[in-house]
């Protein structure tokens, strides 16, 4: 009986431990998305499979718990998540409400600001062009002159600013009109004095921000005297505008003709060098002239032939380069055009085509490095021509699209190499008229001074 009672509580506990195993594997499925928790179920499933029945009854009621615990903290999890996706979806939208706002803001406040910084100013300017047309510097300062009047006579004669006239103070008309009277002469003397600074400041690319900081400046003054209906009239806001245009034209005129005189004192001392030149070789040659007469004349005395045929011949070369000279004297368009770089200055690839009537090119050359730039010139051609004005004149219109300074056209640089220069030169059949070329410039003292810098910055890295 005992016998049989052990049978049968063992073919229970068996049966019992298939449906504990079924119990696992179910448990088992259901903490797959909980990673760590699997682990430590399938180490439980492991340890249970060598256990009585009360064992495994208690640890299935622990499984059970756990699974429960595992549940319960997973949806209270969700709960949390998605109540913080909630609040950032809410604070999100608080941020982009703000934003716009403070954009819709930011944009009010631009269009009251006016652009002053002169970097950015500069980096907008483009070619002046003149609001008003007139010959030159004298008549833009007539025409100022006069308009200074007028706007004198304008504020005189209470043209200026507009108020409204039927304020009381203290119910009194006279002391209403004295009050409106006084506050409108602040208005105007506030918007006189930017006025003033505006003109005092003015530089041709600052005109478009002057006129916008003045008539901001009367739109504020509108503002502030709305109660009383304080304005400075069109009529007076005008005048000063086109005060501020014959300012700006005025000086882009001054300016002009400073780079014209400039220019015209450069081609005149060039010209009084040339001529002293001239004059020098001249007188060299009529020393050399008197020197041979002298001789030949002592050489017929003693009857020598040769030395007769010598002197004669010296005599009738040094007549031409006297006419040669003389001719070139005559001749103010026969020159030297050249071609010269300055790689330290300007980098490889710019040159400067210019234009000298001396009679050593390389004596310009050398001016133009003393003092101007840190290094001096590399020649690159010489070009002799009896016509060197019309040829500089053609080479400039040639390479028009590679000037550097697009806009002062007296400024010679242009954006080219010494040998697209002489395809240009074989282009226009003047290649015979090069008296020397060198297509790479030297520039000594720039790579020297690059050696320089290099050596002191391995010496500077090795210490």
């Amino acid at each position: 009986m005992h016998g049989d009672d052990k049978r049968v509580g063992l073919f229970g506990a068996r049966k019992r431990l298939q449906q504990v195993e079924a119990e696992l594997r179910r448990v088992k499925d259901q903490l797959q998305d909980q990673g760590g928790q699997l682990a430590e179920a399938s180490a439980r499933y492991d340890e249970l499979r060598g256990k009585d029945a009360i064992a495994v009854e208690n640890d299935i009621a622990d499984a059970r718990r756990l699974l429960a615990q595992i549940v319960s903290d997973a949806e209270a999890q969700d709960a949390v998540n998605a109540q913080q996706q909630a609040d950032a979806t809410k604070a999100l939208t608080d941020v982009r409400q703000r934003i716009g706002s403070a954009q819709t803001e930011l944009q009010g406040i631009r269009a009251q600001i006016v652009e002053t910084q002169e970097l950015a100013l500069l980096q907008e300017a483009g070619i002046y062009e003149y609001r008003h047309r007139l010959a030159d510097s004298v008549a833009y300062k007539g025409a100022l002159e006069r308009l200074k009047d007028a706007i004198k006579v304008s504020a005189k004669n209470n043209h200026a600013i507009t108020a409204t006239t039927n304020w009381t103070v203290n119910n009194s008309a006279v002391e209403g009109q004295r009050m409106v009277r006084d506050f409108s002469k602040l208005m105007l003397r506030a918007y006189n004095t930017e006025a003033d600074n505006c003109v005092r400041s003015m530089r041709p690319h600052r005109l478009e921000s002057s006129k916008d900081r003045l008539t901001k400046a009367r739109d504020i003054i509108s503002r502030l005297g709305k109660t009383m209906h304080i304005n400075i009239s069109a009529s007076y806001h005008r005048l000063r505008l086109e005060e501020l245009e014959l300012t700006a034209d005025y000086l882009a005129k001054v300016e002009q003709e400073k780079e014209r005189v400039r220019a015209e004192r450069e081609r005149q001392r060039d010209e009084a060098q040339a001529q002293r030149e001239f004059e020098k070789a001249k007188a060299r040659l009529a020393k050399e002239q008197s020197h041979w007469r002298t001789a030949m004349m002592k050489w017929a005395d003693a009857g020598d032939a040769a030395k007769i045929a010598e002197a004669e011949a010296k005599l009738a070369e040094i007549d031409d380069s006297i006419k040669a000279v003389e001719e070139r004297e005559a001749n103010i368009r026969t020159g030297w055009v050249y071609v010269i770089s300055n790689v330290g200055s300007f980098g490889p690839d710019v040159v400067k085509i210019g234009l000298t009537r001396r009679l050593d090119p390389t004596e310009r050359v050398r001016e133009l490095g003393d003092a101007s730039v840190p290094f001096k010139f590399d020649v690159h051609a010489l070009i002799f021509d009896a016509d060197a004005v019309s040829l500089e004149t053609r080479l400039h219109q040639h390479l028009a699209g590679q000037r550097v300074n697009r806009v002062n056209l007296r400024r010679e640089f242009f954006h080219v190499t010494p040998a697209e220069v002489l395809d240009v030169l074989r282009a226009m059949g003047l290649q015979d008229n090069l008296v020397d070329y060198v297509e790479e410039a030297e520039a000594e003292e720039w790579r020297s001074s690059q050696r320089i810098s290099e050596t002191e910055r391995d010496s500077a890295a090795v210490a």
